[in-house]
């Protein structure tokens, strides 16, 4: 049994779940319809594997080593999680307590969309990147090939990903009846819009996160 895999896989999945503004996304996206939060849940999984793959590349290394870029893609990152965040607030208030759901968005728009938010959501943050390069090497046995093993730790993680966010997804649809109520999705929508504004002005606003 190989106990330093395990123990990767239980670090992993705490650091998956951990609510971030990727959960927050997620949760939005759930209150629409199913397949929305489905979808931003994809999403996110996608993000994470770009972030796995530069580190197998060992272009994290790159990104995290020149502050400039990092900084740049912290600002990027921090700028459409403010743009989430406002967005959500400006749709609570064009919102009234009588007006129907988020469920009311039109499918296929709303899809695209989703998958695309939970996506550039997990792909632009600059906080990735150091996690993966100073988690990842911990759990390489010393004597085996690198490569391999970091592809190993590195699927963990996306499959991770694509269990627990779906599934918070379908928990979020599962209780879509309580939740959906006008005034309860709009209290929804307003606490993540404000919790992402604040997520955006942190990065954009805050020093170098390594």
């Amino acid at each position: 049994m190989d106990a330093q895999l395990i123990a990767f896989t239980g670090v992993a999945a705490g650091m998956v779940a951990l609510p971030g503004a990727d959960f927050t996304v997620v949760v939005r996206n759930a209150l629409a319809s199913r397949t929305a939060g489905v979808a931003s849940a994809l999403g996110v999984a996608g993000g994470l594997l770009v972030h796995t793959a530069l580190a197998v590349a060992g272009l994290a290394a790159v990104l995290v080593a020149v502050p400039a870029l990092f900084r740049t893609v912290q600002l990027l990152g921090g700028a459409y999680v403010l743009y989430l965040g406002i967005s959500a607030l400006r749709a609570v208030r064009r919102r009234t307590p009588e007006a129907d759901g988020p469920g009311d968005r039109h499918a296929d728009q709303g899809r695209v969309r989703a998958l695309r938010q939970g996506f550039l959501t997990n792909a632009l943050n600059p906080k990735a990147p150091v996690l993966f390069l100073s988690l990842l090497p911990q759990f390489v046995p010393d004597g085996q090939p690198p490569l391999p093993r970091t592809l190993l730790l590195a699927t963990v993680v996306v499959v991770l990903a694509l269990v627990w966010f779906p599934a918070v997804a379908l928990l979020v649809d599962r209780l879509g009846r309580w939740l959906r109520r006008p005034r309860t999705a709009r209290t929804i929508e307003g606490g993540s819009g404000a919790v992402l504004t604040a997520l955006g002005l942190v990065l954009v606003t805050g020093p170098l996160l390594h």
